[in-house]
């Protein structure tokens, strides 16, 4: 695979030499202006390095569970965020269920 720290940029027109209509309001350097693919391919190698290096983890099952549970504890513990999940599970049920009386009636 290409090194792309070697790659030759792409000359950056200053923003006096853009039409009005061209002219942004970001910049057009740093990580987050890179195309997708780009971002991805350098992630990719970021993370190739860590695991040669011994440095990156690897969740397994029972430590995502053990996350996953931690964070549901989090959440339920906000009895206000709980009581808005309810409410709204028990409405879009209610639709669901008009829904499905009115099409056996018909």
């Amino acid at each position: 695979m290409e090194d792309i720290r070697y790659q030759t940029a792409m000359p950056v027109n200053h923003v006096s030499e853009k039409n009005s209509d061209q002219k942004s309001k970001h910049s057009k350097r740093g990580f987050a202006s890179m195309d997708p693919e780009q971002q991805r391919a350098i992630s990719r190698e970021g993370g190739k390095a860590a695991h040669q290096q011994g440095v990156a983890h690897k969740f397994t099952s029972e430590e995502a569970r053990a996350a996953g549970k931690k964070g549901g504890e989090a959440v339920s513990r906000n009895r206000e965020h709980m009581a808005a999940i309810g409410r709204k599970g028990g409405t879009n049920r209610g639709k669901k269920k008009s829904s499905v009386e009115s099409d056996n009636q018909q």
